[in-house]
């Protein structure tokens, strides 16, 4: 099936429309709204509302409501990106015990000489050393890599949809 964002055709998902998208960025903005609220917002029934976000769900597009920290004032001043190399075909699990490590907040798979990028947060230098130690004694953990970040530009994990 083809993947394009003006006719919003989803593989394995069907499709979406103007209104679902419409839903989905409402959401992403405020994601404890009532579907009354919702409803409102995107100018249609309560009970269209209430479906579509079901709908949403169950196609797997929704996959739950969070929200934006501000690690800064929670007093996680260090971000990290660490890529890390395994050996052979058995990243998977690295990256699964990586992914439930407290502070991770992403892990990718990623192309080239490394194959994972891990995002952290710590409150100080020596929650990045434990991290990295960990990392490194994990079976199959080959090599790291670690970048600190010195300033965060832009962290959203929001998509702007059309």
């Amino acid at each position: 099936m083809k993947h394009t964002l003006d006719n919003c055709d989803v593989a394995l998902s069907g499709k979406i429309d103007n209104v679902d998208l419409q839903i989905l960025n409402v959401l992403q903005e405020e994601c404890r709204l009532s579907y009354n609220k919702i409803a409102a917002r995107v100018q249609i029934s309560v009970g269209t509302a209430y479906n579509r976000v079901k709908n949403l769900e169950a196609k797997g597009l929704l996959k739950g409501c969070s929200v934006l920290l501000e690690p800064l004032k929670l007093g996680y001043p260090l971000t990290a990106v660490v890529f890390v190399q395994a050996e052979g075909g058995h990243f998977a699990s690295a990256e699964q015990e990586i992914a439930e490590t407290d502070g991770v907040v992403a892990v990718y798979d990623v192309t080239g000489e490394f194959d994972a990028a891990v995002i952290a947060k710590f409150k100080d230098r020596n929650g990045l050393n434990a991290f990295i130690k960990h990392i490194a004694a994990l079976p199959y953990v080959k090599r790291t890599i670690t970048n600190v970040s010195l300033n965060t530009v832009k962290e959203d994990f929001r998509i702007k949809l059309p």
